[in-house]
């Protein structure tokens, strides 16, 4: 097997595990908000949830160090080894992030991992997303528009998954306070609000990747 194909493979591979785990995260979080569940189902689905959710958390970053590799390899970017190299730098970095963000509740050092996670997340939307633009309107970097274009959705999809943390915010407290204190209707309101609200994120995020998909498979063509 030739180098690109099997970049080809795992940048498939890396879409298929992102939009599955993404459905069967939402899934599982269908059974989080039912408040006709006792807490122990609950927490089990969120367990479940919350372990499923890894698969896209690390495509992600995965996805954007086999893309920018492939399409080098390929010819479609107009970059240097070295910028292929330091996007895999940044990549490796970015799953050991979400790697250490998991595995680290209760530890000291969360809060602060969390936060720059979140501030690193923003710089690559702008990386990635000035540099979509810029070759839309230059075309220069990326071969071809519908490559662009890809890089342009893909700056959307890291938005939207910034969203999703906005949108989940009341959620933690109340989880705790379900734990803690029992079930309340002003506690089941709050779950369920927070989880329903992301659920057009989600669908949007679904979108995204299936254009992205079209688009690299060439079944979209300008």
């Amino acid at each position: 097997m030739s180098e690109i194909l099997l970049i080809k493979f795992l940048h498939l591979l890396a879409f298929v595990y992102w939009l599955g785990g993404d459905l069967g995260t939402y899934y599982a979080s269908t059974f989080v908000a039912r408040s006709d569940l006792d807490t122990k189902a609950r927490s089990t689905a969120l367990d479940i949830m919350m372990g499923v959710d890894q698969a896209p958390r690390i495509c992600m970053p995965l996805i954007l160090g086999l893309g920018v590799h492939l399409a080098y390899k390929m010819g479609y970017m107009d970059v240097s080894p070295a910028i292929v190299a330091l996007t895999w730098i940044i990549t490796i970095a970015w799953i050991t992030m979400v790697w250490a963000i998991h595995n680290g509740h209760g530890k000291s050092w969360l809060a602060g991992l969390q936060k720059f996670d979140l501030w690193f997340r923003y710089l690559m939307i702008v990386l990635v997303g000035g540099s979509a633009i810029y070759a839309l309107i230059t075309g220069e970097i990326y071969q071809g528009d519908w490559l662009a274009t890809k890089a342009l959705i893909f700056a959307l999809l890291m938005m939207a998954g910034v969203v999703l943390r906005y949108r989940l915010k009341n959620f933690v407290p109340a989880w705790i306070a379900l734990n803690s204190e029992g079930p309340s209707d002003e506690v089941n309101q709050t779950i369920r609000k927070s989880l329903v609200g992301c659920r057009p994120i989600v669908l949007a995020i679904w979108v995204g990747l299936l254009i992205n998909a079209a688009l690299g498979l060439h079944l979209i063509n300008f």
